[in-house]
């Protein structure tokens, strides 16, 4: 059997129903091996930044690794965005590279850089296939670390003169990661720090839904009835109308609930990730810390951990919350929560009609069930959605709060539909965003997925506008022409329309959610 018969093998043996990539010279041999199985699906997409974006946002969803391929050279770096993206946002990934043979990387040659080097600061774990018999044993590791706390993405690169090489093994056996969970003496000291605070205030991450943990947050938090809030990645995880949340923090400006959180005593930090915002950004007084993770806390001056909780969290959880805690029920000074809501515009009974982000969010909401998936680009928009729009679930949002970058929406629903076929898919995208990856909706198409793009239609990439516009006046070199994206969707063989009014987009979302089996783009142009 050769080598890339061992591996097409091992990734049966790990599960993988898709892979997404585009195929090159130095990766023909795995083509060929992948075309022979009948549980995966090899997607050929039009870019690799795409297959990473798409292996990305599957991962998350799917809570398994996404896997993406490429050949060597252009392709390993274009995949490189991507990849970078789903390590800072702590999505499992595995990327198989294709490269040179071994007797072409000795001396200068064509297409070939060092991509062990290229890849190892963006991922957990890379390495090169050195020799043929420790395939099972490479992709064994890779899937492991892709999927241990704090999950992220591993890379093997695939030397083009061992592909056809003929070995024996087998694949190695699949074992479940140990989970771990801290000793009572620790579960203990954290109930006593709980007991000697009065004003407690929650920060939720996003490993909390990595760990599928929100079911045991909740019952914390209704049991403290203490205040929480949200990192842009933990959104759904204690519905909008619960009287302890306090929605979400994170923002460069107008991040409201600050003065509330400086007003506790108290933080019990749970799954937060740093790459999110750090700490002297939220902890200016250096309030003490219940560190609760899957990983022990990165300390400094402005995150005193007083207790650390290290464990898998859901675990964690269940022991904390059969200790008996104290109610520690508090509200920060004035109208705190109300002022949010005002000025972060969540209330979508304003009877203001005005065509603006804010309101398209709530025909959103008004329009969709539980279990609709959002996905955010990265842009001006961005900002908005994490104020504003409030998900009904854990993962019923997604948004790239670690890398930040743009293109990720389109080809991320795309891995969306696929790891959850029966939820309605809404991609939002700016028109810097949509224009990266548009290649993909002919990827979406030929796979007879159904989902639907909303393109912001302003030719500018605005948060740099604003931006310029506030630090010098005016603004330079961020604006630009768009095609028109109703006929480029009839190009794609897909529905497209275009909304000028909040009524028209009213209209127009309730008809692409009915067409539940194709997909369909509305072209945007708000007001400001």
């Amino acid at each position: 059997m050769k080598v890339t018969d061992v591996i097409v093998k091992c990734l049966e043996n790990e599960g993988v129903d898709y892979i997404f990539g585009i195929i090159g010279s130095e990766m023909l041999d795995l083509a060929d091996s992948l075309s022979k199985s009948r549980q995966i699906q090899f997607i050929n997409v039009r870019h690799e930044q795409g297959a990473a974006f798409m292996a990305d946002v599957y991962g998350r969803i799917a809570k398994k690794p996404g896997v993406c391929l490429s050949t060597l050279g252009p392709g390993a770096s274009n995949l490189l965005t991507g990849i970078a993206s789903a390590q800072l946002d702590h999505s499992p990934v595995v990327a198989f590279v294709g490269q040179a043979g071994i007797e072409r990387q000795h001396n200068e040659s064509h297409q070939y850089v060092n991509l062990v080097k290229l890849l190892e600061p963006v991922t957990k774990w890379c390495t090169q296939i050195k020799a043929s018999p420790t395939v099972p044993a490479v992709v064994r590791n890779a899937f492991r670390t892709a999927n241990m706390e704090k999950p992220g993405a591993t890379a093997i690169v695939l030397p083009e003169n061992f592909s056809a090489q003929m070995i024996p093994n087998e694949p190695l056996k699949v074992s479940p990661v140990s989970v771990t969970v801290p000793a009572m003496e620790s579960i203990n000291s954290a109930k006593r720090v709980i007991e000697k605070y009065m004003k407690p205030f929650f920060i939720i991450g996003n490993g909390v839904i990595r760990q599928e943990a929100a079911p045991e947050l909740r019952m914390l938090v209704d049991n403290l009835q203490s205040p929480a809030i949200h990192s842009f990645m933990a959104k759904g995880v204690l519905p909008e109308d619960h009287p302890q949340n306090f929605y979400t923090f994170g923002f460069n400006e107008n991040d409201l609930v600050l003065p509330g959180l400086q007003e506790a005593d108290l933080l019990i930090v749970i799954g937060f990730d740093f790459v999110e915002k750090l700490p002297k950004d939220w902890n200016k007084k250096k309030i003490p810390v219940l560190h609760i993770d899957s990983l022990p806390a990165e300390t400094n001056e402005y995150y005193p951990v007083e207790v650390e909780l290290v464990g898998n969290i859901k675990q964690t959880l269940q022991l904390l919350n059969q200790t008996s805690l104290p109610q520690k029920p508090w509200e920060p000074s004035g109208n705190l929560k109300e002022e949010i809501k005002t000025v972060y515009q969540l209330n979508s009974e304003s009877g203001n009609m005005t065509f603006t982000i804010d309101n398209m969010l709530h025909s959103i909401e008004m329009h969709t069930n539980g279990d609709t998936i959002v996905i955010s680009d990265v842009g001006a928009h961005k900002v908005s959605i994490a104020r504003t729009y409030q998900p009904k679930k854990p993962n019923g949002l997604i948004i790239s709060n670690g890398l930040a970058s743009m293109g990720i929406a389109i080809p991320g629903a795309i891995g969306a539909k696929l790891a959850a076929p029966e939820a309605p898919v809404i991609c939002i995208t700016g028109d810097g965003g949509a224009m990266m990856n548009m290649a993909e909706i002919e990827t979406a198409k030929r796979l007879g997925l159904s989902f639907i793009i909303i393109v912001l239609n302003d030719s500018m990439l605005k948060l740099e506008v604003q931006q310029m516009d506030k630090k010098f006046g005016e603004s330079y070199g961020a604006a630009f022409l768009n095609p028109d994206y109703v006929k480029l969707a009839e190009s794609f063989g897909i529905q497209g329309r275009r909304a000028q009014t909040l009524v028209d987009f009213d209209a127009v979302l309730k008809e692409a959610l009915e067409s539940s089996n194709e997909i369909f783009l509305i072209d945007t142009a708000l007001e400001e």
